[in-house]
């Protein structure tokens, strides 16, 4: 699999993920009453996907992987809120394990980037 076709699967799975984010988002507040924890996480699960954008559209290589570094972080910190919302009660254990599954999934292919990218850097 080639760089360029890890950024559209990242894209579109981010995107998802974002989707999924927004929907948990009206849930914890209309269902559950709940302000502080899910706006957390609806910033840090949108802003992968938005991250992910801005990489495709990165001027240089520095900026391609300062982008994706900033997603992959925000990645581990939704990772985080899903992790808090679940031990709060908020979450079950079955949305709460897709959504985290996702989100790692995402981990794994931003941090399979940026190696590429650090390691293409070396090269030059």
């Amino acid at each position: 699999m080639n760089l360029e076709s890890k950024e559209n699967i990242t894209q579109n799975k981010s995107y998802a993920f974002a989707l999924k984010i927004v929907k948990l988002y009206k849930q914890l507040a209309s269902v559950n009453k709940e302000f502080v924890l899910s706006k957390q996480i609806l910033k840090s699960g949108t802003s992968i996907g938005a991250n992910v954008a801005e990489a495709n559209g990165a001027i240089s290589g520095a900026d391609f992987s300062s982008k994706i570094s900033i997603a992959y972080k925000e990645a581990l910190e939704t990772k985080y809120w899903l992790s808090l919302l679940h031990d709060g009660e908020f979450v079950n254990k079955r949305q709460f394990e897709a959504l985290y599954a996702d989100c790692d999934e995402l981990c794994r292919i931003l941090f399979s980037i940026l190696k590429t990218t650090r390691i293409n850097k070396s090269k030059q």
